[in-house]
């Protein structure tokens, strides 16, 4: 199972929390799709960033996509030669989630361009080493089109590089702390790749759960949010961690960041709904079901 089937196969299980509050997130979901073709963003504007959690909400509620809208949208993007990794990442993988069959050999030069000098990927082109980020879009975009990673051993080992003394990962090595979205992008790359499970980023990221339960983006970040709730739930599932004691207060965390309208906000602090936590949220729940 890819990085993409692993989230959706979790997401899909949101539905179980949901009940009748399933189709608000449907219509909130739909209802960002923009004249042009693609989902809207934090603006009005279509957005291939937010398109791709937008397809990917749509998919783990067994709603209907709108394909006949998205794909000449697409379309314009041609082979992504303009794209950087991360929108790279994201048109692989909404062609993925339209069951598109993209120009595999363009997509595989296009992603090696920001592989890194020491084996890993950077979201910047030519870089001496990678990021824990990177090496998990570009995996999942080789997942995505069937294309197997060269040196797989190599992009392994770069991570290893990135995890802290207190357990954690940083997402690069200028970065002298870990985080909770880093460690949980390392530990989904390193498990892909065929690493076993590294037991002192599990407990670190556990430990990462707040007495509200949502987790900040690093130690002593001044809020909790969704996304590094959500991935980090993710990566404890399938290191096999016990939630057991902290389930009900990271529901009532995802519950707090809910709307009527459908949507998530990413934090508390937050007044917009969006395809992005709107997907988190179901990723969260999905892991806590």
């Amino acid at each position: 199972m890819t990085i993409r089937q692993e989230m959706l196969t979790a997401a899909k299980r949101s539905a179980n929390l949901l009940g009748e509050s399933t189709s608000l997130v449907v219509s909130f979901v739909t209802g960002q799709l923009t004249p042009a073709g693609g989902f809207r963003g934090r603006a009005d504007q279509p957005d291939l960033y937010y398109t791709l959690f937008a397809l990917e909400s749509l998919i783990a509620l067994d709603a209907r996509l709108p394909k006949d809208a998205v794909e000449p949208w697409m379309a314009s993007f041609g082979g992504g030669s303009d794209l950087d990794l991360v929108h790279m990442a994201c048109l692989v993988r909404c062609g993925a989630a339209l069951g598109l069959t993209g120009d595999a050999q363009a997509i595989v030069s296009r992603i090696e361009a920001y592989r890194s000098d020491d084996g890993a990927y950077a979201e910047s082109p030519a870089q001496v080493t990678g990021t824990a980020y990177g090496c998990f879009l570009a995996l999942g975009a080789y997942q995505d089109i069937g294309t197997a990673l060269s040196d797989p051993d190599a992009m392994a080992n770069a991570l290893a590089n990135l995890q802290r003394p207190e357990g954690g990962f940083g997402n690069s090595t200028e970065i002298p702390g870990a985080s909770a979205p880093a460690t949980a992008a390392a530990m989904t790359t390193l498990r892909h790749l065929g690493q076993p499970t590294n037991q002192a980023a599990c407990t670190w990221l556990a430990e990462q759960i707040g007495p509200d339960g949502g987790m900040g983006a690093w130690g002593g970040a001044p809020m909790a949010d969704l996304l590094s709730t959500a991935v980090s739930l993710h990566a404890l599932e399938h290191c096999g961690a016990n939630l057991d004691n902290v389930r009900q207060r990271c529901l009532d965390f995802c519950d707090s960041l809910w709307s009527s309208r459908g949507g998530f906000r990413g934090h508390e602090g937050d007044e917009t709904l969006d395809c992005e936590y709107t997907f988190y949220g179901l990723l969260a729940l999905g892991n806590l079901a």
